[in-house]
């Protein structure tokens, strides 16, 4: 149980599991990670018997994490210590894991949400439209992404790294569970109105920001890829169609004016492509996402010479545009230009310089990320 004060409600949450405990027969302990409690809740728990773990740092996850790393059995089943969850009926936990599941759930939503339980725009809003993005993104087949009430194999969760000290953590385990190909399951419990009288720790606006943010951040062909992509296409066709000439649908005329505007679409889109690339050879470079034989492969052919290679090729195609543009124009004794005609040839030429310098830049970039070095992170374990 991860505890800020929480003396009102930290007793009846240890009976209630020591109780499960002993009526179940299983063996366990119940582990309080305290986050700095100033109102007598460590105290509390010592007196009933419940181990005390003292987390360093403040933090929803950071409390959890510590919980996880000071645990001593082979499963754990974590919740909050606010008396909203059901801690007397643990059963289908226990069962799942014990089944080999690696990660279990719980679903409020099925098992039912006591009136005053869940404020409305977390109930209609906030929660379905995570749980909803979050099994877009990674497939976990998880409908309740932020339940607080779940289980877990100790060894397993241990070994993804959980690193997010702050509401978020939520996420992050089923994230990394469900990119892991871990076993995921869910099953029903409920969830009652708190029994605290100060407001909760949760700040649902920022809160879910940060939870929507991580979402992203660890889904980056969400966030990069497919709008890129979809801007890339749709600005570098239509300069291609609009180079040769205006088109006309209807009453309404496309030309160079349309041209810049899908130039910069194409070049934003490209951006984000590129942003994609550089992120995920970060990612993966760092340990944050797992790498597919894919992936490996890719970043085995594609060595920052090629890319050098491929930009150049794009920024000297640029030139050779621009430089017949100029003898184009010497040819009327450098007079007086039609500037549409010159805009439309222009355009594809400035295009090709900018996206082959970006290009470029991203090879050295990219080269730089994927230089070989000394793995100092296992010297500092031996060291320690």
């Amino acid at each position: 149980m991860p505890c800020l004060n929480e003396a009102e409600t930290l007793a009846v949450c240890i009976t209630k599991a020591q109780g499960f405990l002993a009526r179940s027969g299983v063996t366990g302990e119940v582990l309080v990670s305290d986050n700095g409690s100033t109102d007598g809740s460590r105290e509390i728990a010592t007196s009933l018997g419940a181990r005390v773990s003292h987390a360093p740092q403040r933090g929803y996850g950071a409390a959890l994490i510590n919980g996880i790393e000071t645990a001593r059995g082979t499963y754990i089943i974590m919740a909050d210590a606010d008396d909203s969850y059901d801690f007397e009926n643990l059963e289908p936990f226990v069962e799942r894991l014990r089944a080999g599941a690696d990660l279990v759930m719980g679903n409020r939503f099925k098992g039912g949400i006591a009136p005053g339980a869940m404020p409305p725009l977390h109930k209609y809003l906030g929660n379905p439209v995570l749980s909803t993005i979050g099994q877009l993104f990674f497939r976990p087949n998880v409908r309740d992404f932020h339940c607080g009430l779940r289980g877990f194999n100790a060894a397993r969760m241990r070994e993804l790294d959980l690193q997010t000290t702050g509401m978020e953590f939520a996420s992050e385990m089923v994230v990394k569970a469900s990119l892991a190909r871990y076993r995921i399951e869910e099953v029903p419990t409920t969830l009652k109105k708190d029994g605290r009288s100060r407001p909760p720790h949760l700040r649902s606006w920022h809160d879910g920001w940060r939870h929507l943010r991580f979402l992203f951040l660890f889904a980056p062909r969400w966030l990069f890829v497919y709008p890129g992509l979809v801007a890339f296409l749709l600005g570098s066709v239509a300069v291609a169609v609009l180079a040769f000439g205006g088109i006309q649908i209807g009453v309404v005329g496309f030309d160079v004016t349309t041209m810049v505007y899908a130039s910069a679409l194409c070049v934003i889109g490209y951006q984000s492509l590129l942003f994609f690339w550089l992120t995920k050879l970060y990612a993966t470079q760092e340990g944050f996402l797992p790498t597919s034989p894919r992936f490996r492969s890719i970043v085995a052919k594609w060595t920052a010479e090629r890319g050098l290679l491929i930009g150049l090729g794009l920024f000297v195609l640029g030139i050779v545009i621009a430089i017949v543009q100029v003898f184009r124009w010497g040819n009327i004794d450098f007079g007086q230009q039609n500037a549409a005609e010159a805009v439309r040839i222009a355009l594809p030429s400035a295009l090709a310089i900018m996206l082959g310098f970006q290009t470029m830049m991203m090879s050295f970039f990219s080269g730089v990320l994927t230089i070989p070095r000394r793995d100092t992170r296992a010297s500092a374990v031996i060291e320690s």
